[in-house]
């Protein structure tokens, strides 16, 4: 047990002195040195240090004195010392007065006691304890690096430290992603997902905990809810921290009394130990990652040259490819502008995606769970690449839940994000993977054009785009397209009537002007103004059936993007 104030006062030596103020207090002020101080302070003083004086450079100032036991406060002290008798008879009532002000522990000694006795004293109780801490500390040291030599999980790591320190943990990757099971809430978890989305975890910011102590240089804290969260770095490689251990504690509690030389210890010991066990598991996870990630990559690419390889190679990833699947393609859309909202500077757009990306793919895995279907997943090319083991029977349902319920999560944790999806039919057999990813990868491009970002689009419901993008691939269609859209798509630039918008809506009424100018919000002068402007510019009535016809299809081709609009 650390040394304290109270426990000092319970000397032989001191049974004559007086504890005028923070009576208390004296149990809580821990006792890491003693020294004797006189005016003036500077910054001599240390945290969690007894200072004895006989205030010699006050005398009778009051103001002086004051000024000095200020200075003694604000260093973070434990407690002041002042011998009477001599340089000072009585201390003055002011100066008590500011002590009791500040909850400072001021204590009042005979002239007759030695300060070298008291230092003596002191100092060989703090010594012992120091050798006993030192002892208990080497000994979890020693067991750490059993644990850390016999190939123990992390769960069991995690759990000897919290013992030693007497509150829960939780150790994170690089990003803050938690990597054991913590014991927490998941109502706690959930609290600290969002605060790592905030970018509040891990603190980037340089803030040392306690500037006047070197062994708390690389501790930094802040506050979640009811808890201050204490953040020690581990596996510095550059000065680049590859995780943390974050000790979760209570709101109210003294970190100066807490932070004994025998928990930091502790602390420095765990974070060696959990880099090592950190530098293992990442070399494995990355390699296992990157592996299964190429091989849905090469699934879906078509690169396998027989279905018996890509079994082979499914087996040894844990991917079961005799199970149904059907293809899905994510586009996050906004990344770019999300990441430049943030506050914090010191993480690139690389690292920041890498960490979205993480969160979206463990809700990803949280549907798949929850709906019990296997799931195969990469993120590559700046899109996420999704094998969905389908049921047996009404396998867009499955989609639809599998999607709202990814949709659903991800707007408590990640409200701005905005994805698009595609999703191809189910196709048998093993080359029936690849031929889903190119539905998906067609759909999710028709929809982006056709919707806007962050829409659903399956491709069997994309049948007469398919056939646009056929007949545009003909250039003399395209030509014939180009030639009768291009008057309308100059005119709205020019004077922003959107007559396309116009006559889509007179369209989908079937002719009906009234319906139309209804659904336009416009005068129905209005809109046969506009349906004779479009008449004049395109050469074409839209009486006739044909020219309302290739009017139509025109509008529709050149909509998906598949004819390009050029200034001559």
């Amino acid at each position: 047990m650390q040394s304290s104030v109270e426990s000092v006062l319970n000397y032989e030596i001191l049974e004559n002195a007086r504890l005028l103020t923070a009576k208390d207090s004296v149990a809580d002020r821990p006792v890491q040195w003693i020294s004797v101080m006189e005016m003036p302070v500077e910054n001599f003083v240390r945290q969690n240090e007894v200072i004895l004086t006989t205030a010699i450079g006050c005398h009778n100032d009051v103001e002086k004195f004051k000024g000095f036991v200020q200075d003694i406060i604000d260093s973070n002290a434990s407690a002041l010392m002042i011998a009477t008798g001599r340089h000072v008879f009585d201390i003055p009532v002011e100066v008590i007065e500011l002590a009791e002000q500040h909850n400072f522990v001021m204590i009042e000694l005979p002239w007759e006691v030695r300060f070298s006795a008291i230092i003596e004293e002191v100092m060989k109780n703090i010594n012992d304890k120091q050798h006993k801490d030192r002892e208990k500390s080497e000994k979890a040291q020693q067991e750490l690096l059993k644990m850390i030599l016999g190939d123990t999980d992390l769960n069991r790591i995690s759990k000897y430290i919290q013992r030693q320190l007497g509150y829960q943990l939780l150790i994170t990757d690089r990003n803050g992603f938690i990597q054991t099971e913590s014991g927490h809430t998941q109502e706690f978890i959930e609290k600290w997902k969002n605060a790592v989305i905030r970018e509040t975890f891990p603190i980037c910011k340089k803030v040392n905990l306690l500037n006047n102590d070197p062994m708390l240089q690389k501790f930094s804290m802040a506050n979640l809810d009811d808890h201050i969260i204490l953040q020690i770095p581990v596996l510095q490689i550059s000065e680049d921290p590859q995780g943390y251990i974050f000790v979760v504690l209570p709101n109210d509690l003294q970190i100066g009394s807490y932070l004994t030389p025998f928990r930091v210890a502790v602390l420095e010991h765990a974070a060696t130990t959990i880099s090592l066990w950190l530098s293992r598991k990442n070399a494995i996870e990355e390699t296992k990652l990157s592996l299964r990630s190429d091989f849905v990559q090469e699934v879906a690419t078509g690169e396998f040259v027989s279905a018996e390889q890509a079994l082979s190679r499914a087996k040894l990833l844990g991917y079961d490819l005799d199970l149904p699947y059907l293809c899905l393609v994510g586009f996050p859309e906004n990344f770019k502008e999300l990441f430049e909202k943030r506050k914090q500077e010191n993480v690139s757009i690389t690292q920041w995606t890498e960490s979205m990306i993480r969160y979206i793919e463990e809700e990803i895995y949280f549907a798949a769970q929850s709906l019990k279907r296997e799931v195969m997943m990469t993120y590559q090319g700046h899109q996420l690449l999704i094998y969905l083991e389908k049921p047996a029977e009404a396998e867009y349902d499955n989609v639809v839940n599998f999607l709202d319920l990814i949709e659903r999560r991800l707007k408590n944790l990640l409200p701005e994000v905005s994805i698009s999806w595609g999703i191809g039919d189910f196709n048998k057999g093993f080359q029936g993977l690849a031929e889903s990813f190119q539905q998906a990868n067609l759909a999710v491009d028709i929809g982006r054009r056709k919707k806007g970002k962050g829409q659903r689009t399956f491709y069997r419901d994309t049948r007469i785009d398919r056939v646009l993008l056929t007949l545009a691939q003909n250039e003399e269609m395209k030509k014939v397209i180009m030639t009768t859209i291009e008057p309308l798509v100059e005119y709205d630039k020019q004077r922003n009537m959107d007559l396309i918008g116009t006559l889509k809506c007179y369209n989908q009424n079937h002719g009906n002007v009234s319906q139309a100018a209804r659904a336009l919000n416009l005068h129905r002068q209005s809109l046969l103004y506009r349906l004779r402007k479009i008449e004049s510019l395109t050469g074409h009535s839209l009486i006739d059936p044909d020219d309302l016809f290739l009017l139509d299809l025109s509008i529709k081709t050149w909509e998906i993007g598949v004819v390009e609009h050029t200034n001559k």
